[in-house]
């Protein structure tokens, strides 16, 4: 008979989130084991096409759970200075973390980068059992306990599984927990782009007739990650098309504001979609990160709304821990999913307002946009509150993303 190793918490899923949250479980004496379908890879060459903007109160989480030293220190990209424009208007808005007495709003860190430093963090607990290169074949859930069964025959049990796999979940197929979701109609482009005119660390966006088209500051002076959402015929046009159209293309629509842009690599599309589980807790299981809610990349939040969940995650876990209560017991999760549940469901508000605001070329809308940017632009106090948003410093946030 196969024998079982028995865990606190089964994380599926080694992404970031997955990995934050083992890491702050473990830092509570909890014994965790991570199911991870790949495995980290190394960050170096050219930059990669999946970054993420992290805020303060992500930056907080990563550097109270230690994992924020092990990152590539040459490969961030604090950023100083954000700009947003209408094409075509008026309307404009700009921040400047100085006038906040901070010295940067936040940092473009590639997801590979990120990843490697949880890893090398990962790595240093006892507690922390790392299985990468598996998936999961079964998995069933008991009174007192959950079992999950790896491709490979070995077989484990938690008390508590937490399905952080991402934005097509297994876990969360498996216990065929329903979905709200709606497709945006847009796909993302990304590319890393070399500009003429250096970003000197300001993160910009423009919202075009088709969409938001982001330029974030990368490590190099001239190194820009896009991001470029567009209706799905204009960007399988893009794509097809030769080099130097995308890039006089892209050139155009930003008005040339940092010059000629040169393609670094080839662009990729992915289709947007916006997912919401309709169960983020059940007994003996917790969803996280993608597996639980896809957003809007429109303001480059959903790694951040991630990094909330494990924070919580942890925060509940740890006083669950301490009371002597039963982790996976549902009615002991209750209030961490009404918890997570609010904090999405405001930050997919809060993106599909800000986008139907900005699509269409409406002139009555226009004229809206234009007023509201420029009265937000020139009335401090709204200005504060939106800076302080974008740093991820509200309230209700968990212990671990708070400032000290």
């Amino acid at each position: 008979m196969l024998s079982t190793k028995t865990y606190d918490v089964a994380i599926v899923g080694g992404g970031m989130v997955g990995l934050a949250t083992a890491i702050g479980l473990a830092m509570e004496s909890l014994r965790v084991v991570v199911i991870d379908a790949g495995e980290t890879q190394t960050v170096t060459g050219s930059p990669k096409l999946r970054v993420s903007a992290i805020n303060k109160a992500s930056q907080r989480l990563l550097q109270n759970i230690g994992a924020w030293p092990y990152l590539d220190e040459g490969r961030l990209s604090p950023y100083q200075k954000m700009a947003v424009w209408d094409k075509d208007s008026l309307g404009k808005i700009s921040f400047d973390a100085h006038s906040l007495s901070e010295q940067y709003l936040g940092s473009i860190i590639e997801n590979d980068n990120i990843a490697h430093a949880l890893v090398k963090r990962a790595a240093e607990f006892d507690e922390i059992t790392h299985i990468e290169n598996h998936k999961l074949e079964k998995i069933a859930f008991g009174e007192r306990e959950a079992w999950l069964t790896l491709d490979n025959g070995d077989n484990v049990s938690a008390a508590l599984v937490i399905g952080a796999d991402g934005a097509n979940s297994w876990v969360r197929e498996q216990c065929k927990i329903p979905m709200t979701f709606w497709d945006y109609g847009h796909h993302a482009i990304v590319a890393t782009v070399r500009t003429e005119i250096p970003h000197q660390d300001t993160a910009r966006q423009v919202f075009l007739k088709d969409g938001p088209l982001a330029f974030l500051p990368l490590y190099e002076n001239n190194l820009c990650s896009i991001v470029w959402s567009v209706p799905p015929a204009k960007a399988q046009q893009l794509l097809e098309g030769d080099k130097q159209a995308f890039e006089r293309t892209l050139t155009a629509e930003f008005d040339g504001r940092m010059g000629m842009c040169q393609l670094e690599c080839d662009p990729q599309a992915f289709p947007l979609r916006m997912r919401y589980a309709r169960h983020f807790a059940r007994h003996r299981l917790l969803l996280a990160g993608d597996a639980a809610h896809t957003i809007h990349p429109l303001a480059g939040q959903g790694v951040n709304l991630g990094f909330l969940d494990a924070a919580a995650i942890i925060q509940t876990l740890s006083e669950l821990k301490l009371e002597g209560k039963d982790l996976g017991d549902y009615s002991n999760l209750r209030a961490l999913e009404r918890w997570r549940k609010a904090d999405a469901l405001e930050m997919i508000a809060g993106m599909e307002g800000f986008k139907r605001l900005f699509e269409g070329s409406h002139p009555v809308k226009k004229a809206l946009r234009d007023f509201g940017l420029n009265l937000v632009d020139n009335f401090s106090p709204a200005k504060t509150l939106f800076m302080q948003q974008a740093m991820g410093n509200k309230t209700g946030l968990p212990d671990l993303c708070k400032a000290q």
